[in-house]
């Protein structure tokens, strides 16, 4: 493929890294500008960091930095060499130790929720007794206490028939031919 510009470019790979095309070729951020010492120092701060920041670092804090990695490496290595897998027992015991740290903390959420809760009831109780109480007549005040009650009263809904009766109820409502009353029903 020819174009047909006489500016003789240099090859991509070659100049990245010596081609070697393995994608651990990395993005070297750098500045266009070249600036002297003396136009460095008369540019304003802001402008001199953001020059800096791309500037390559000296040699001795480079070496420094790869230093630093090595003996990180060297200890990471060290660490998994020294570590020895934990026994059955323990890890039995962390899982243990976990799953009833969740159930307290579950509990503690419950509690937190109860309390709430009730803190919600006893507050719009209050609001509903203060404005019972700011009522003009006591006509109002009765009757918005029976349309807002300050407490809800919990429905407790219970079984009043007794085995026989409920033994007899469905005798009643199972007869669709009407022998149980003497009646037809149409």
């Amino acid at each position: 493929m020819e174009s047909g510009s006489k500016v003789k470019l240099p090859n991509i790979r070659e100049a990245e890294g010596g081609g070697r095309g393995d994608g651990r070729e990395k993005f070297q951020a750098k500045n266009w500008k070249n600036f002297s010492k003396k136009e460095l120092q008369k540019l304003s701060q802001l402008e001199r960091s953001k020059y800096l920041a791309y500037e390559s670092a000296p040699k001795d804090c480079v070496e420094a930095m790869s230093a630093a990695r090595k003996r990180l490496k060297e200890l990471k290595k060290e660490k998994k060499m020294r570590e020895q897998p934990k026994p059955m027992e323990e890890v039995v015991e962390e899982d243990k130790h976990t799953k009833l740290i969740g159930q307290l903390k579950a509990a503690e959420a419950r509690n937190r929720l109860r309390l709430m809760r009730l803190r919600y009831n006893n507050n719009r109780a209050s609001e509903v007794n203060h404005l019972i109480s700011c009522q003009p007549t006591a006509l109002k005040a009765v009757r918005l206490q029976s349309l807002v009650p300050p407490y809800t009263e919990k429905i407790h809904i219970r079984d009043l028939l007794g085995k026989n009766e409920r033994g007899r109820i469905n005798a009643l409502l199972e007869d669709e031919t009407g022998l149980e009353t003497s009646r037809i029903l149409s």
